[in-house]
């Protein structure tokens, strides 16, 4: 039934910023699209093959979208080859890590950054004996 998550959506406050700071990972816009009022709405950026994050221009409110009934969001999670290597590419480019690679309660690699906006963003290393691999 579920094939997989097509897309994970957030405000930004500063596009620009926010877009350099996905890009830092190779992340890269691949399509934008406008409102009805012909402005600035979305930014697709291509994570993998039918996988996004949506970048929504703050100049939309949150409430005016009817399917949207929580504000809640808990963190977005990339998957690495190598925690150490991401670890470098974050502080390299400027950027705080929030936790600094460890073995994780699931023994997945794992370290944690933010985006411009605050967001948490975790990426993880899946390991062998990690409780996903065991559970696949």
């Amino acid at each position: 039934m579920i094939k997989g998550i097509a897309h994970l959506a957030f405000y930004v406050n500063d596009m620009e910023a926010s877009l350099k700071f996905y890009e830092t990972f190779g992340i890269k816009r691949v399509f934008s699209i406008k409102n009805d009022k012909d402005e600035p709405w979305i930014e697709y950026l291509k994570v993998s093959d039918g996988q996004y994050i949506e970048l929504f221009y703050s100049n939309e409110s949150f409430d005016s979208l009817p399917m949207w009934k929580s504000k809640y969001y808990a963190h977005l999670c990339l998957t690495v080859d190598d925690i150490h290597a991401i670890a470098k590419v974050i502080t390299d480019a400027g950027y705080e890590l929030a936790v600094s690679p460890n073995i994780g309660r699931d023994n997945n690699w794992q370290c944690w950054t933010y985006d411009p906006d605050g967001n948490a963003i975790e990426f993880i290393q899946i390991m062998p004996d990690s409780l996903q691999v065991l559970n696949d």
